[in-house]
């Protein structure tokens, strides 16, 4: 069998507003939240084996291979289509964890789209969103690949066009358990849920920044420091925060003004569709004219 390897992208994402309804019995918070792509992330190189081994490089000192999102992806894709074929995924990291920019959700939904299409295992957007739910309530919102508005703890998903601003993303040297700030006793659970219209018209918040401010002065220094340039605010539970601009001129310009020894930086442009929806699209095309 000829051995072909293929290149994925996983993309970062924003929350450009996020606000909490209340806690369910089970422990998981109701949610109302804007999700975004950016065209900016990690990429996945994938190789098919004949043998039903799942292979990842490199090793990732401190996150067990079994409890790799990327290995548990294509182990649950496996079982659930009882594929007999393997991979070898190689990533290039690029997106810090613990930042709130969805690096292993992303990855997650990269691998699940990735290999279904690579083993030619049939599955619908619903069932990779199923079993992409059970690794991680952001990862089916990566899987369908439009920015959407999400509800319950983020797996109700429309899709929505906001518009695709330019933004500075800093991440402090910090990182930041989900865990942590959901469990935290001020934490803002009881947000009234408004409708999407409502939403989008007002100035967007996180009702998680306020904790993650008072728990992590860094996050906060760099956050007043970003008010200075454009409106910005902290992005999921991670410790990414985010500057939007209109254009990517002035993104830049702030970026240059930045202290990039206390932290790293990028800019990206948001977009409505996943640079992986789009790399799938490609591939499909490039795959029918090769017939």
């Amino acid at each position: 069998m000829k051995t072909v390897t293929t290149q994925w992208p996983s993309p970062a994402k924003l929350n450009l507003f996020l606000y909490i309804n209340g806690q369910r019995e089970d422990g998981y918070h109701e949610l109302q939240t804007l999700f975004q792509f950016l065209d900016y992330g990690d990429e996945l190189a994938i190789t098919v084996t004949s043998d039903s081994a799942i292979t990842l490089s490199p090793d990732l000192p401190e996150v067990p291979v079994e409890e790799n999102l990327i290995y548990r992806a294509a182990v649950a894709l496996q079982t659930y289509t009882q594929c007999r074929s393997g991979a070898h995924i190689e990533l290039t990291k690029v997106l810090p964890m613990g930042g709130g920019i969805g690096g292993g959700s992303s990855n997650a939904a990269t691998t699940l789209v990735a290999l279904n299409h690579l083993w030619n295992t049939g599955c619908s957007d619903d069932e990779l969103a199923q079993l992409g739910l059970k690794l991680g309530a952001d990862v089916p919102v990566f899987i369908r690949g439009f920015a959407a508005f999400a509800e319950g703890v983020g797996e109700q998903l429309m899709p929505v066009q906001p518009n695709e601003s330019w933004y500075l993303v800093v991440r402090p040297n910090v990182s930041i358990s989900t865990k942590e700030v959901f469990t935290h006793p001020d934490l803002p659970r009881h947000t009234p849920k408004r409708p999407l219209p409502e939403l989008l018209a007002q100035p967007y918040e996180n009702d998680c920044e306020k904790i993650v401010r008072l728990l992590y002065p860094e996050v906060d220094n760099k956050l007043s420091s970003l008010l200075q340039y454009a409106p910005s605010r902290l992005t999921g539970t991670g410790s990414c925060i985010f500057a939007e601009f209109p254009n990517a001129e002035q993104a830049n310009t702030a970026l240059a003004k930045l202290d990039t020894n206390s932290v790293s930086a990028f800019v990206a442009q948001g977009r409505n569709t996943s640079p992986l929806k789009e790399a799938l699209v490609v591939y499909e095309t490039t795959k029918t004219l090769s017939i």
